[in-house]
């Protein structure tokens, strides 16, 4: 199968806002691929997902900045791209650095124009084309005309939705059921939809819920065989060597088997959370804490397997009492059952005064949702907002392209009257708003050429520098620390909620405002 109809379909499927014609198109190139190469199918799922299917092969943004002329005939093969992805990624060595920019550099001279600009977003983690799992999954469903819901449930049981593809358009239904919940095999998380309150989640859930602590830690699905066990991140990541308190942990409980939820955080002596940073440090260091690093916690909050025993289908309640019968209730997260909305609200209040981020309302009779955004788990969690002021912005890729979209966002020091860079985001954004957005930072240009952003962030297109006028309304989920600005801040997840036409940038938040946030949140 030739490289250059996925990179095509690729291109067809970004410049789609619809999600049928997007799974129609994705449909028929696995279709295509099936007949041409069965074995190609599993790795243009996984491309056009956005993975390679080697995870990293040590090629960044810095390798992508200076490209050959693309050519001008299609030869490539999926076969071929992927040998040389595999022989990049496993180069190691004297002179590697050398012999994998040779090979990068003939895998783009052998590229179309259209290939290239595939390559380099696959490559830089920037195919944002909407083909993520739940598009990509009903695209294989139609093109092995199989029920969406039972690819979707065996690509979450297997954690791998290439290998569920290339099952499905082999061996069809029988080959969907090989995969099962199996103790060693990571499954996808269920996950939340929000609630604007827990008034909101009371009524949404049918009058009464579960409410339990959200802890501001990192969720983890933990694995034991025996004396066996596996740990995994909310990305299916092996960790189970960076954490090894969390397997005494589990090798202490009275089981043989189980596949469990858990969140696993760094608490100060007083029980409160460190910042997000200390618990997400331990997950980047390899081999185990070192002499200095913070232990983290772990704390139980659901059950998808005990003994033998598959708990997926099984309602909440179910699910809770034997949870409860096999971990101590200090390694459980906090819960209330209530259908009294004050006494919600109390619970919310106390978990946010202890340091968490917010609770989660769940349903008592909702089953384990694997992989999904399930309507019978809810977060709600309070609004945190800054009036920022708009420093740059990129243009857009993909379905964006020829827009301005990705806001770089900042807030004057009072000490210096400089402007300093807090984050970026493109989240949030509306259509319309791209469209003004667009119109009006092309306004505030400050008259220079467009400056290109020399591998400092990921993106292909430029960054236009604007006049510091226009203030926006972010809302973020926490601020961190961060080298990479000289404020020492970044935001945590921004999203844009409002443009405010109605605020100079003199009225917009400071940097001190900024800090005395951060530090509120210590």
């Amino acid at each position: 199968m030739l490289l250059v109809d996925v990179a095509r379909a690729s291109a067809d499927v970004a410049a789609s806002s619809s999600r049928l014609a997007k799974t129609a198109r994705l449909g028929e190139l696995l279709r295509h691929a099936a007949a041409e190469d069965a074995d190609a199918v599993a790795v243009v799922v996984s491309w056009l997902s956005g993975e390679l299917t080697q995870r990293q092969i040590g090629v960044g943004w810095a390798a992508l900045r200076s490209l050959p002329a693309p050519a001008l005939e299609p030869r490539l093969t999926v076969d071929e791209v992927e040998a040389l992805f595999t022989e990049i990624g496993t180069t190691a060595g004297k002179g590697s650095q050398a012999r994998r920019a040779d090979l990068l550099g003939r895998l783009f001279a052998a590229a179309t124009d259209v290939e290239q600009t595939f390559l380099r977003k696959l490559l830089g983690g920037e195919l944002r084309q909407g083909a993520l799992v739940g598009v990509m999954a009903d695209a294989v469903a139609a093109a092995a005309g199989l029920p969406a819901a039972g690819v979707r449930r065996a690509a979450m049981l297997g954690g791998d939705l290439p290998a569920v593809a290339a099952a499905a358009m082999t061996g069809g239904q029988e080959a969907l059921e090989q995969f099962t919940l199996r103790v060693g095999k990571p499954v996808g998380p269920m996950l939340a939809q929000t609630a604007t309150g827990v008034g909101d989640a009371l009524q949404r859930l049918g009058g009464a819920a579960v409410f339990e602590a959200k802890l501001d830690g990192a969720r983890v699905q933990i694995h034991r065989a025996g004396e066996s066990v596996s740990i995994f991140t909310r990305s299916l990541d092996d960790v189970t060597a960076r954490l090894p308190e969390v397997v005494d942990a589990t090798l202490a409980l009275p089981v043989d088997a189980l596949i469990a939820d858990a969140e696993a955080i760094a608490l100060k002596p007083d029980g409160r959370p460190h910042r997000f940073q200390v618990t997400a440090s331990r997950f980047g260091r390899r081999g185990g804490a070192g002499p200095g690093d913070q232990r983290l916690s772990v704390f139980f909050f659901d059950l998808l397997h005990v003994d033998g025993a598959d708990l997926l289908d099984r309602p909440a309640h179910e699910r809770s009492a034997a949870l409860a019968a096999i971990v101590p209730g200090h390694q459980r997260v906090d819960r209330l059952v209530t259908s009294d909305p004050d006494e919600a609200q109390r619970f919310l209040d106390a978990t946010l005064a202890a340091g968490h981020e917010g609770v989660m309302a769940k349903s008592a009779d909702a089953p384990y949702e694997a992989g999904r955004r399930g309507a019978g788990w809810l977060k709600v969690k309070p609004v945190h907002t800054l009036d920022l002021v708009v420093l740059a912005v990129e243009w857009g890729s993909g379905r964006r392209t020829g827009k301005l979209s990705n806001i770089h966002l900042g807030a004057r020091d009072p000490a210096t009257g400089d402007w300093q860079m807090l984050g970026k985001t493109f989240k949030g954004m509306t259509d319309e708003m791209l469209d003004w957005q667009t119109q009006r930072f092309l306004e505030l240009a400050d008259g220079a050429a467009p400056a290109a952003t020399s591998g400092t962030s990921p993106t292909d297109g430029y960054v236009v520098r604007v006049r510091p006028e226009q203030v926006v309304e972010i809302a973020y989920d926490g601020i961190q620390t961060s080298t990479r600005y000289p404020a020492g801040m970044a935001l945590r997840f921004a999203r844009v909620l409002r443009y405010r036409d109605d605020k100079t940038a003199a009225e917009a938040d400071t940097v001190d405002t900024v800090r005395a946030h951060y530090d509120r949140s210590t």
